[in-house]
């Protein structure tokens, strides 16, 4: 039996750079997610065998199942990580980055610039295609570079081997801020016969439904908006189905922060009480009361035991969610 299974929505955690690591993956995971996938993972410091770079591919036992991202397009770098990939157990996908807007991603013909060739995207998907013992071949894209040209680009992932595809709904040139556009990702759709999931702008489970609904797609694909609220995947859910309410405890909310700093601690030692000051800035504005102060406090804070003791008091206040 096929590991993903498409027959029902799926819902996804989109990569996030900084922020999709192993410690917020296994949070997401405990709330419904259906699969996880890793920080976008450079293929030259994969095949020059990077220590931090192997410490990325790491993930939780709950995490099943789990694709990596990968991003490049030097065919021969590509086989070379992807053989790495190949050594590791617990992987069932390699996705192929042909998103990313970061000029340092895009000046090396990685990311969203292999829009700009599609004889070398095709080619690229192709050699993870082939050398790949993983379950599922995938690939992340935008709707075009600088304009749309989202059909043809979507169909060339299907010739050239792509299982499935999770489309972002707006060009290189829209990076993060233009107007998600739907109706492409409903057309891609339509045009292709593998599954596609649509990503975008996804922020609320009554969000969630609608562009199920309206794109026809097989999943959604959600980044930004599972950051400080890990629990959308849930309510997505929920929603979905008719049951629940888009509403968490208080408590709940103490219970996840808590354990997503244990899991930086875990993962990163001892700085990982600096590096979880970002996720502390996202989780306190759902409206709680002296936010900005408690803010304030994280930044200065670098003792573990101090930011654990001042976090779970800030989290254990009631909120306006």
């Amino acid at each position: 039996m096929p590991t993903l299974d498409f027959s029902k929505p799926l819902y996804a955690l989109a990569p996030l750079a900084g922020f999709t690591d192993l410690p917020f993956r296994s949070v997401v995971k405990k709330f419904g997610a259906d699969f996880t996938v890793s920080e976008m993972i450079s293929s030259n410091a994969l095949a020059f065998k990077s220590k931090k770079t192997f410490k990325m591919l790491e993930k939780n036992v709950l995490e099943n199942p789990y694709s990596i991202q990968i991003a490049g397009s030097d065919l021969e770098v590509i086989r070379q990580a992807v053989e790495l990939i190949n050594e590791r157990d617990g992987v069932d996908i390699i996705d192929l980055n042909c998103g990313c807007p970061a000029p340092k991603v895009v000046n090396n013909l990685q990311g969203s610039s292999l829009l700009t060739d599609l004889p070398r995207m095709s080619q690229t998907i192709n050699t993870i295609k082939k050398y790949s013992n993983k379950e599922y071949t995938s690939v992340k894209m935008r709707l075009g570079f600088d304009s749309k040209n989202h059909v043809e680009i979507a169909k060339l992932c299907e010739d050239s081997g792509a299982d499935y595809i999770a489309v972002h709904g707006r060009t290189k040139a829209g990076k993060y801020k233009a107007a998600v556009d739907y109706d492409a990702i409903k057309e891609i759709v339509e045009a292709v016969k593998i599954p596609v999931l649509a990503n975008g702008d996804i922020d609320s489970p009554q969000k969630a439904k609608w562009v199920l609904e309206h794109t026809g797609a097989a999943g959604i694909m959600v980044g930004r908006a599972a950051v400080g609220r890990p629990w959308m995947f849930q309510l997505m859910k929920n929603y979905m189905n008719g049951i629940g309410s888009a509403e968490v405890s208080s408590a709940l909310v103490q219970e996840v922060v808590l354990e997503h700093f244990d899991q930086m601690i875990a993962h990163y030692g001892d700085h990982g009480a600096i590096i979880f000051r970002k996720h502390l800035h996202t989780y306190s504005k759902a409206g709680y009361e002296g936010a900005s102060k408690f803010r304030d406090l994280v930044n200065r804070i670098e003792n573990v035991s101090e930011m654990r003791a001042v976090t779970e008091v800030f989290f254990g206040q009631e909120y306006a969610y």
